[in-house]
């Protein structure tokens, strides 16, 4: 099972220990791609703050980050599993898993981004700013970047078992699973379901916050479980046998994504 995950825009702090070795991340593949972009954002965060943070979408009291983009090859680096924080990484929270579901996290899971592409949990990398939304000045739409390495990579990656994306819609522009692979693949919607109390009837809503909890919870009990769905039909058993309230169809054509909703009635 490969499991595809957003970072998050917020991120911890860079560590105290070597720096990053480029060579040593996951998807050798995407090397030369992740060159061409981290040598831009240096470059342009080191000549022109004023211009990097345009660039990059930055507002006044994210200034800082600029800075930090141009200490990406010198800081400190740790795993990216540490690295990425907020809502679905909290709810994930693979530092209290038991090792046997560590070991699992770091073979299937793969946090896309837009300076790495995509890289391993395990994989040491220092904190930065750049979403897969960024347009550089040079290499372009950093989606449209990214397609082309992906679409080699990616497919070995996923070999021949479940793909379960769970990325958001600017982080799954870079590789959008096809043919064989796409038959293999789930979707996930959360969806919050509420019973209107002057109508009676149920109304459903798609909520960030809690979309993105809930995609953590998902992924942290199937690694810690120790489930193994083959593809997307096991899947939505494991899901059942698992407590979460899923409703999904087969794809009406082969070579399709299966598209999963899970119902959550209570937020936490």
């Amino acid at each position: 099972m490969l499991v595809l995950l957003p970072p998050s825009e917020g991120k911890a702090p860079s560590g105290r220990g070597a720096p990053l070795k480029p060579e040593s991340l996951s998807l050798p593949g995407l090397a030369e791609a992740r060159r061409a972009v981290l040598d831009e954002l240096v470059e342009l965060c080191a000549a022109d703050e004023e211009k990097a943070r345009a660039v990059l979408g930055l507002s006044e009291g994210l200034r800082g980050e600029v800075a930090k983009n141009v200490e990406l090859r010198t800081a400190g680096a740790r795993p990216a599993g540490e690295i990425y924080t907020g809502v679905l990484y909290d709810a994930l929270d693979l530092a209290s898993l038991d090792a046997a579901a560590k070991r699992r996290a770091a073979r299937s899971l793969l946090v896309f981004s837009g300076l790495w592409g995509a890289v391993g949990v395990s994989d040491k990398i220092p904190s930065y700013r750049c979403s897969m939304g960024v347009k550089l000045p040079g290499l372009g739409a950093l989606g449209a970047h990214w397609r082309t390495p992906m679409a080699s990579v990616l497919p070995e990656a996923a070999g021949d078992g479940l793909v379960l994306d769970l990325r958001s819609s600017a982080y799954a522009a870079a590789w959008k699973p096809k043919g064989e692979v796409a038959g293999r693949t789930a979707t996930v919607r959360v969806l919050h379901a509420q019973v209107d109390e002057r109508t009676g009837v149920e109304k459903r809503s798609v909520v960030s916050h809690f979309n993105k909890a809930t995609k953590g919870r998902i992924v942290r009990s199937l690694l810690s479980t120790g489930a193994a769905p083959k593809d997307p039909a096991e899947l939505v058993e494991a899901l059942r046998d698992l407590g979460h309230a899923v409703e999904a169809e087969a794809p009406a054509k082969a070579g399709r994504p299966w598209a999963l909703d899970v119902v959550v009635r209570e937020i936490h």
